[in-house]
Order: structure tokens, then C-alpha cells, then sequence
């Protein structure tokens, strides 16, 4: 039995990486998913790898969300998963004392407006029939400060928080619309090449990354995908307002046992 047979479910950033994996999954359980990306090229070629609609959308941009209203006004689930780093066009300053409000406004407004666009498009298209699941994909990054990427950590927390209060919401209104964020630590998507390379010492560089995780391994996107879809379904229809991690223990404490 499929999970999500017939589901119209809808994912940002869905073009790669963790994005891409999601609409795999659910596609595999018989979802028909929309993929939705600002990269048309990447998005368009994944959407008829994959066997799914595509739709154009910059997640920061309130009139791209009105377009996919009027496209999909009736939906079942949506994953915001969009969202950048700050340092996606290299190296750049993103601490607490020399980050530009420039940059502040920048991350934010994919991470923070995007998801907040995105909760309120899915809300109006799931309210009709009362029912939907909504997922918002935070980070670790956003449960601990991370004073390199000031503004990254700020914006996750933010979709943490603002997950709980749609979710309380929605429960308000006497609606079966449930809202969780997610919250990935290191997984292994193409965004780490640039850091590995593949030089003799790929294997080491991969190893020094995650040794501080107790598992001593990345996760996997389909691993992110699969608790997508566990929120997706039925099967978690108790659930909402929750967070869940995906971080190899990190966030657990010392894996080194006591002396």
C-alpha cells in the first residue's frame, strides 16, 4: 500500500539534494508531486527524471507563492524545504560582529519569508477540506548558535518556532492541518564537494567532518526523505507542532562514556 497515493504535495528547492530525494519518495509512494525550484533548467530536468509536475518559484517572492495558489489551490502537503547558507557564491563574513544587513536580509528572506509565504499559501489551499500535513525543514543549525553562519542559525530557528505557532494555530481553527519542522545536521548532498574534492585525501576530510558525530558517518538525503513521508502520512496524523532531528546524535551529548 502506497503511503501517499494521490496526494497532491508540493516541494520547494526540489530540484537537488535533500529537495530532489523528497519528491523521489513520495513520487515512489504514489504521491502526485509538484516540484517547484527558482532554477527552471535543474528543476524541469529532475521534474521529467523523476515522472512530476514543475512549477517555477522563488520562495522569497510573495507573487511567485500567488501563481502557485492559483496553480495548486487545493493541496494535501507541502515541504518548504528552500532555503541557502549565505555562502553559496564562497567564503563571506557571516559572523554576529562583520555579517552586512545586506546578507542578513538576504538569507532570511529565502529561509525565514519563504517558509512564512509558503505556511500561509498552505493553510488557505488545505483549510477547504481541513486536513494536510505541512513540514518545514529547519536545522540542527537552528536548535545551537553557530557564530560563522549568524544569520543561517537565526533563520532556522525562526521555521522552528513558526512551525509550532501554525501548528497551534491551525489546531485552533479546529483543522487537521499539522505543522513540524525538521532539523538535518551534516547530510551528504552535492553542496560538500567543493570541501572533499577528490584528492587522495577525500576519505579523511569526509572522516574529520563528522567526527564529532556520535554514528561517525553523514546522513543520507533519502534518509531526510523517509521521514518526509512518514509526516506526510496518514500514520502520523497525531503528530504536530513536533521537532524532529536527523543529526547522528550530535545534539544527544558526549558519546565518550564516563571515566
Amino acid at each position: 500500500m502506497q503511503k501517499l497515493k494521490d496526494k497532491r504535495c508540493v516541494v520547494t528547492g526540489g530540484a537537488r539534494g535533500i529537495g530532489r530525494a523528497i519528491c523521489e519518495a513520495f513520487a515512489d509512494e504514489g504521491a502526485r508531486v509538484v516540484l517547484t525550484d527558482i532554477d527552471t533548467e535543474e528543476g524541469r530536468k529532475a521534474a521529467d527524471e523523476i515522472g512530476c509536475e514543475f512549477s517555477e518559484l522563488d520562495v522569497a517572492s510573495e507573487a511567485h507563492w500567488n501563481k502557485v495558489a492559483k496553480q495548486y489551490p487545493a493541496i494535501e502537503v507541502l515541504v518548504n524545504n528552500a532555503g541557502i547558507t549565505g555562502f553559496e557564491d564562497g567564503p563571506a563574513k557571516h559572523d554576529p560582529e562583520h555579517v552586512s544587513l545586506a546578507e542578513w536580509h538576504r538569507v532570511h528572506a529565502v529561509n525565514t519569508d519563504g517558509t512564512f509565504l509558503g505556511c500561509r499559501y498552505a493553510i488557505g489551499a488545505m483549510k477547504e477540506s481541513g486536513q494536510g500535513s505541512i513540514i518545514n525543514m529547519s536545522s540542527r543549525s537552528g536548535l545551537v548558535g553557530i557564530p560563522g553562519a549568524a544569520a543561517y542559525a537565526a533563520s532556522k530557528a525562526a521555521i522552528r518556532n513558526h512551525s509550532k505557532s501554525v501548528a497551534l494555530y491551525c489546531a485552533q481553527q479546529g483543522w487537521e492541518i499539522r505543522c513540524n519542522s525538521v532539523h538535518p545536521a551534516a547530510i551528504f548532498t552535492p553542496i560538500w564537494e567543493p570541501m572533499l574534492g577528490d584528492g587522495p585525501d577525500r576519505d579523511a576530510k569526509m572522516a574529520a567532518l563528522v567526527a564529532d558525530t556520535p554514528l561517525k558517518r553523514f546522513g543520507t538525503a533519502r534518509e531526510v526523505a523517509a521521514l518526509c513521508v512518514y509526516l506526510s502520512s496518514d500514520e502520523s496524523g497525531y503528530m504536530t507542532g513536533a521537532e524532529l532531528t536527523l543529526d547522528g546524535g550530535l545534539l544527544a551529548g558526549s558519546a565518550a562514556s564516563p571515566g
